[in-house]
């Protein structure tokens, strides 16, 4: 049996983005670096908790840590969330995006990847 293909980066990136807790932590990277203990100050979880968001964040690519003595400090990495960026820049022209029409789009293109795959 072959093991499954590792994901793609955009699978990645927009998992990563699925959480409500990562995209805040996202937003407040969006401001400045940050220690690890600095992130977590606001969320009602532990250190651990959060390093484990941070982690599938950095999996992504969408932040780089970087030690400091004895502190892991977080930046953005701004190639990661531009590549989700040109991804969706290519929907552009449904301007406007009408959801119906995305999701029959969608919808079309799973059931042919399905065929394929057949």
């Amino acid at each position: 049996m072959t093991p499954p293909a590792p994901p793609d980066r955009l699978d990645l990136i927009f998992a990563a983005l699925a959480d409500p807790t990562r995209r805040r932590v996202l937003s407040m990277l969006l401001e400045d670096d940050m220690a690890v203990s600095d992130v977590a100050e606001p969320f009602q979880m532990s250190l651990a908790a959060i390093s484990k968001h941070l982690a599938v964040l950095a999996a992504a690519g969408l932040i780089r840590q970087e030690r400091r003595g004895r502190i892991t400090w977080c930046k953005l990495d701004p190639d990661g969330m531009r590549r989700a960026s040109v991804w969706m820049q290519g929907f552009g022209q449904f301007d406007p995006v009408d959801l119906d029409d995305f999701e029959r789009f969608l919808d079309v293109q799973l059931r042919s990847d399905d065929d394929q795959d057949a």
